[in-house]
């Protein structure tokens, strides 16, 4: 009797679990259908959503609730704080399935190439963003002594950082943060917030949504010099064909002619200052020198030779995630990704790795919002399904599902499950009932594990 086509997705954020969907669904008609298990080194899944996600975001948070209907398939199985490759490579995954899909994003911060940026008060966005959504692999205390803060990017995640910097930490507490960072928040002394992006409101990447909502908090005003409303040919084409694009520009005209409020923490956004570097003093970032730049006719921008100096004593570098090199994939180092065609991993000759393919940030770099990886998922998997089809898959040596349980229960690896994520996910809407929170994150893995059942 034929068995299901076995395939295991690494990554249970939306890009993994986008994939599983796509191979459920287009493989619904086919008999005996396919079996499919993700695996993922944190103790929860949804990854970007939980541990990317601004907690004051519940909109986008939202997304999980059809992430759960996906994993709540039969189906799928979810082995949790399973880390490839150090419990599992690709080879022992090889050994239990037709398929592998990886889909493990992007989680670091990519580099900033200008002098000073390593300096003591110099950080890196992604690893800010880890610690207030309660990463359990971060300390848990951030410093947050500095008055006057310079954010580096102007995307989505730069207003995510300057957003959380801004507010009070009572504003944040109805959220899911932990007590830590309520209580690392109710410490930050962050009066200033200024936001540096070298081109202009045209190139912005912020989506008009999330621009608007940093005008609706009491204690935020934000403010845009009106020198920084410019547009050349290249920008008035760009409005043209983008939507979003105009939605942007024209949300930072509004705030340019209006009268500066009193609300007490000043959120500036600057446009036309390209970082050139990071002044210091005794080993600590002491300021940020930026060069005016001027539209090219293009869109693009050239330097005027007009630097300023800006008295800010800590450095977030928002310029783009980047992911972690996989063992025994193909690596291209100046995108961060592993190369591939229509979601099959390409190997440095130009073949194919035999039953091997990538989906999401991983495969196309840190762009697009959440439901763009749903785009790539399809893709892969129509590969993937192609190449079984063909007979191109090769055979796995022990595809019994039980295979796997046994794998790891022989090395002691202590994993949860999508049941064990039930139970953690209502153990944390019970932390959070006596102050009428929909929840409070739990931080340590061993927290996580514990209320898993592990």
């Amino acid at each position: 009797m034929p068995r299901p086509l076995r395939v295991a997705i690494v990554g249970a954020g939306p890009a993994g679990i986008y994939a599983a969907d796509a191979l459920l669904k287009s493989a619904a008609a086919a008999d005996p259908g396919v079996s499919i298990d993700l695996f993922e080194r944190m103790p929860a899944p949804f990854g970007l959503i939980r541990y990317g996600v601004a907690p004051d975001h519940p909109r986008i948070k939202g997304i999980v609730n059809a992430l759960h209907q996906v994993l709540d398939k039969p189906q799928i199985r979810l082995f949790g704080n399973v880390d490839y490759p150090r419990d599992i490579d690709l080879d022992e995954l090889r050994s239990f399935y037709d398929a592998v899909i990886f889909s493990t994003g992007a989680t670091a911060d990519r580099a900033l190439d200008i002098p000073g940026i390593d300096l003591e008060g110099s950080y890196g966005a992604a690893d800010f963003v880890s610690w207030y959504d309660g990463h359990p692999d971060v300390p848990r205390t951030w410093p947050l002594e500095a008055e006057k803060v310079a954010v580096l990017g102007v995307g989505n995640v730069a207003l995510d950082v300057a957003r959380i910097l801004a507010k009070t930490a009572e504003e944040l507490l109805p959220t899911e943060i932990p007590a830590n960072v309520h209580d690392g928040l109710k410490a930050n002394r962050a009066k200033e917030i200024h936001v540096f992006g070298r081109r202009g409101p045209a190139q912005a990447k912020f989506s008009p949504m999330e621009l608007r909502e940093l005008d609706h908090s009491p204690s935020i005003e934000v403010i845009v010099n009106p020198e920084d409303i410019d547009y050349d040919d290249g920008s008035i084409e760009t409005r043209r064909g983008n939507k979003q694009a105009d939605m942007v520009a024209k949300t930072l005209e509004n705030w340019a002619i209006r009268d500066v409020g009193d609300r007490p923490h000043k959120l500036f956004l600057h446009f036309f200052e390209s970082p050139t570097e990071v002044l210091g003093e005794d080993g600590r970032v002491t300021g940020l020198r930026t060069e005016r730049t001027e539209l090219d006719g293009t869109g693009n921008v050239k330097g005027t030779g007009a630097f300023t100096d800006w008295d800010t004593t800590a450095i977030y570098r928002a310029v783009g995630y980047l992911s972690d090199e996989l063992p025994k994939l193909p690596w291209d180092i100046a995108s961060g990704t592993v190369p591939d065609e229509a979601g099959r991993v390409i190997e440095e000759g130009g073949e194919h790795l035999q039953s091997t393919y990538v989906t999401g940030w991983i495969r196309r770099g840190p762009v697009g919002l959440i439901g763009h990886t749903k785009g790539d998922a399809n893709e892969t998997v129509a590969s993937l399904l192609a190449d079984h089809a063909a007979g191109r898959l090769h055979t796995p040596m022990a595809p019994d599902p039980d295979a796997v349980d046994a794998y790891l229960a022989e090395r002691e690896i202590r994993y949860t499950t999508w049941d064990g994520w039930y139970r953690l996910d209502a153990a944390e809407k019970a932390l959070g009932e006596p102050e009428g929170r929909e929840r409070v994150k739990i931080v340590e893995r061993e927290g996580m594990l514990d209320a898993s059942g592990a």
